[in-house]
């Protein structure tokens, strides 16, 4: 699944009834998630932060945005803030498989919308600036709304979507795609903020005054400061004293966590920490963050120890947790701190008991069915494998295969995972189809689109079962890699991976052939089948030579 944040902030941090109008715009779209709505009276300015599929986020950042275009009047504004709109920034964020490019992409659909539909002024920033010098957003906001009437007579400041022209009421809104900023505090045993500080002038990207033996700052030729450049690029960080703590911590915000993870800053600190004669006690998240980020954390912890980062993914985020000492000053609740578990609706599938899956599929309700099945053969098919690989790393007499043993108990996991959300998307896919099928067909303007959406729905149901497919042949070439390298007392697991690995991508075929009688693109059809013949020929062999070689050997 797709999964992107959207942040806008509103000029508008004291009038409850107009936040709630914009909450309840943003609430109003199935499948957008409004996990945050922060107002600030001072600064007279609110951040809502909403999170889901590329399409329902981009829809109620629109509808968030006309309805505090309605309601909030820039002429009458004032605060702490700097601002220049009702809505002054929309930022999109990548939260999980969604590249910048895409993120871009979706930013300036919504920023055209917001121009054409709504006649507002909109600029583009950070990594969707269409000119280098507006990727800060420093420089596009200068002057804020007051120096907007002069903006809109100047071809320099020509807005990349809507009107060159003053809107008094709304200003103007920036728009733009950014990496995802996390908040993160590292909790010291002492309360002097000095200590604290002096270590965040280390890791931080600005750096420091450079300062010569004597403790004198070091001037240029020119008389200018020299700066001394800090350890850590994309971040920023302060030591404070946090008195309901009764400490004081090094605050950062880590830019881009893809470039600098907190796990590494963090491992840097205690060094310098220690160094100083202090010691680290633990460190906070700030808010959420994606789940690939404290994944990443846990799996460097466990890699560290020489361990396999090949287990489930809440062991491998409880490693992260219990590494970092997240949950020293605050219990760390999953849904309180990762997005993807915030957002869960708690009817999935993949998340019920055996029992109550079979009874499921054994109605008469035709979802779940056989390509839920098969994406529930292809996870048992990699958990399999990652079982075999974590019984062979560590044990006497494979030495030599521990750590090909390591990796393929992380691909096994990723197997797994991707085949149990095939399993709810599988079956969301048929409803999907289902609902196009039941759109009015009462003219010819509908009698098109409603032909249109179900051409959509049910490539998109062949899709699914044919990436299950592709999953299921590299579960099985997995599992002829463990099977040959893999501890002998587990070797008929190997076969049974293999095996079911076969039977996911037999399943998943069907599932593909089924509905191509109602595709009308007969280029499209002959491209895909030719892909899942292929598919599904390349696994049965493989699996039938696994299955054939591990026999031979019991």
């Amino acid at each position: 699944m797709k999964l992107v944040e959207c942040v806008p902030n509103f000029s508008e941090g004291r009038d409850l009834k107009i936040l709630d109008a914009i909450a309840n715009e943003i609430k109003s779209v199935k499948g957008a998630n409004l996990l945050d709505m922060d107002p600030g009276a001072d600064t007279n300015r609110t951040v809502f932060t909403i999170v889901g599929e590329p399409k329902p986020v981009a829809e109620a950042a629109f509808l968030a945005i006309k309805k505090g275009s309605e309601l909030i009047d820039m002429s009458k504004h004032s605060g702490a803030h700097p601002r220049m709109g009702a809505c002054d920034v929309c930022p999109f964020i990548p939260v999980a498989n969604m590249t910048m490019e895409e993120t871009v992409e979706l930013s300036k659909k919504v920023a055209k919308r917001i121009g054409e539909e709504l006649n507002i002024p909109v600029y583009l920033y950070e990594n969707s600036a269409s000119k280098p010098e507006w990727a800060n957003l420093a420089n596009v906001r200068k002057g804020e709304y007051e120096a907007l009437p002069k903006k809109m007579q100047d071809p320099e400041w020509k807005p990349d979507f809507g009107p060159q022209k003053f809107n008094e009421k709304t200003g103007a809104t920036a728009v733009s795609a950014r990496e995802f900023l996390i908040a993160y505090n590292i909790n010291l045993n002492t309360r002097d903020k000095k200590k604290a500080h002096n270590i965040a002038l280390s890791i931080r990207e600005a750096g420091r005054f450079a300062r010569d033996a004597k403790g004198k700052i070091i001037r240029d030729e020119k008389g200018n400061k020299v700066k001394e450049a800090g350890l850590f690029t994309n971040c920023k960080a302060i030591g404070w004293y946090i008195d309901e703590y009764n400490r004081a911590q090094i605050s950062m915000n880590l830019t881009n966590y893809k470039i600098t993870p907190p796990h590494i800053v963090l491992d840097k600190v205690r060094e310098l920490a220690w160094e100083n004669g202090i010691q680290v006690t633990g460190s906070e998240l700030v808010g959420l963050l994606p789940e690939a980020a404290i994944l990443e954390s846990g799996k460097y912890y466990l890699k560290k120890m020489g361990e396999s980062a090949g287990l489930p993914e809440k062991m491998i985020i409880e490693t992260a947790v219990q590494s970092m000492g997240l949950d020293e000053l605050a219990p760390f609740n999953l849904k309180d701190k990762i997005i993807e578990f915030a957002i869960e609706d708690g009817g999935k599938l993949a998340d019920m008991t055996l029992n109550g899956f079979c009874d499921e599929l054994s109605t008469d309700s035709p979802a779940p069915g056989g390509g839920s099945v098969a994406a529930l053969s292809s996870a048992m098919s990699g958990a399999l494998t990652a079982m075999v690989a974590n019984l062979t790393n560590g044990k006497k007499g494979y030495e030599k295969d521990w750590e090909e043993a390591k990796e393929l108990a992380e691909l096994g996991q990723d197997i797994k995972e991707r085949s149990l959300t095939a399993i709810d998307t599988d079956t969301q896919a048929f409803y999907d189809m289902m609902d196009a099928m039941r759109l009015p067909k009462k003219s010819e303007a509908e009698i098109a689109a409603r032909n249109e959406a179900i051409q959509v729905a049910t490539k998109n149901a062949i899709i699914i079962p044919l990436e299950t497919l592709q999953i299921a042949y590299e579960a099985a070439i997995l599992a002829e890699k463990i099977g040959k390298i893999g501890n002998a007392n587990a070797l008929s697991d190997a076969g049974v991976a293999a095996i079911n690995a076969n039977a996911a991508a037999k399943a998943a075929y069907l599932n593909v052939k089924i509905n191509m009688g109602a595709i009308e693109d007969q280029t499209w059809i002959d491209e895909i089948m030719k892909k899942a013949d292929e598919l599904a020929t390349k696994t049965d062999e493989l699996a039938l030579a696994i299955e054939k070689d591990i026999t031979s050997r019991l």
